[in-house]
């Protein structure tokens, strides 16, 4: 199960990938145009916890932090989506962040964190 997490963090950190929060959204945006399904397709992860959350019944700290972080980096994601190409109207704090260059290892942050949440929400105490 860790490792299919592993694996899951791995591809979703390459989809996601890029070289400013800016190109990350214009990325993210792409697969929107293309489907919603696919957009909320490429974060394989959230999915993959709350199906062993239900599967095998944990219901923990663990697993509820990692589902409410997810689900507000989804949430953000959206908000940013929305904001840039849809209503055309983002503060301007917003779009100068979209330009700031982000370090390499910033896209395996969930690799580092989600991994070893859910190794200890799937151990016993």
């Amino acid at each position: 199960m860790i490792i299919v997490m592993i694996l899951l963090e791995l591809i979703e950190a390459n989809l996601q990938s890029s070289k400013t929060l800016g190109a990350m959204i214009d990325k993210l945006y792409g697969y929107y145009k293309k489907s919603v399904f696919l957009f909320f397709m490429v974060h394989p992860t959230f999915y993959f916890v709350l199906l062993v959350s239900l599967y095998f019944n944990i219901v923990n700290f663990y697993i509820i932090a990692i589902l409410l972080i997810k689900s507000l980096d989804i949430l953000f994601k959206v908000e940013m989506i929305k904001q840039r190409y849809i209503e055309k109207d983002m503060d301007q704090e917003l779009t100068d962040m979209l330009g700031l260059n982000m370090s390499p290892w910033m896209g395996y942050i969930g690799l580092f964190t989600y991994v070893p949440l859910l190794f200890m929400a799937i151990t016993p105490s």
